[in-house]
């Protein structure tokens, strides 16, 4: 089985990343917050692993002052030869227990968590996370490539522009949820308000830049974070999605641009 060679050229290994979203019952709520501690260990000890994040969640689906206590998230980034047998799990537990290890799949299995996960080949990108690039030296602009598109955007927000950001985040949220090819978002951040993230979906990538480029409301955000300097460190990066977990709608459409694994 070999996965679809991937577009950026880079020094470092290939890469492939994975990402789940964990939502607790509301009588569990509870653990997903002391997960964030405890998970950890695990993911640190976990030698396949080279880069992760424990993450919380936003209430709308982007940037988001309101934090969800009941959604959490983990992102890993693992080399391509540790993650070939992944392409062919179809449950959610199963998929945690042979990427992230026993302790945090018997976890969910205990709580009963309802887990949303997506395995990502990083396609072109830029920016640096805490100073490091966990997917390698992307190039900016890949070859087009067919298929539901995956973006991570992620920043560290600097004190003195804090107002400004957020008086500007829900309008551009409201508008993306609502734009052509849009297929559904997640907020995640490190620290409540500094440090945010969203992780968006789309049906193409044309209709992601159609959104991200088009829109004037969206551009003069992108102006003003430039202008202002919003941001003392970002990082923007797009993924081919190679396998969604327990979303359906997302699944169909990956499925209709599906590589043929040997």
């Amino acid at each position: 089985m070999n996965l679809p060679a991937s577009v950026p050229k880079s020094d470092q290994p290939a890469s492939i990343a994975l990402i789940g979203f964990m939502r607790y019952p509301w009588w569990s709520a509870f653990f997903g917050i002391l997960s964030m501690a405890l998970f950890r260990i695990p993911l640190w000890t976990n030698k396949r692993i080279v880069f992760w994040r424990l993450m919380g969640s936003g209430k709308n689906g982007s940037f988001s002052m309101i934090p969800d206590i009941r959604q959490w998230s983990i992102l890993v980034v693992m080399q391509e030869e540790s993650v070939r047998n992944l392409i062919d799990i179809n449950t959610p537990n199963k998929l945690i227990n042979n990427s992230l290890g026993k302790f945090i799949s018997t976890w969910n299995s205990l709580f009963k968590t309802q887990i949303h996960a997506f395995l990502l080949e990083p396609m072109e990108g830029h920016g640096a996370w805490n100073g490091r690039q966990p997917f390698g030296n992307l190039d900016r602009k890949a070859a087009s490539w067919e298929g539901p598109v995956a973006v991570l955007t992620r920043a560290t927000i600097r004190y003195s522009v804090l107002k400004a950001f957020w008086q500007n985040v829900d309008a551009v949220a409201r508008q993306m949820a609502t734009a052509d090819g849009f297929i559904t978002s997640y907020g995640v951040g490190e620290m409540p308000l500094l440090k945010q993230a969203t992780f968006s979906i789309w049906k193409s990538k044309q209709a992601m830049i159609n959104f991200a480029y088009s829109l004037p409301m969206h551009k003069e955000v992108i102006r003003k974070t430039r202008l202002e300097k919003w941001y003392s460190e970002d990082m923007y990066v797009r993924f081919r999605i190679l396998k969604a977990w327990n979303k359906p709608e997302i699944e169909e459409v990956v499925n209709n641009y599906k590589v043929d694994y040997q």
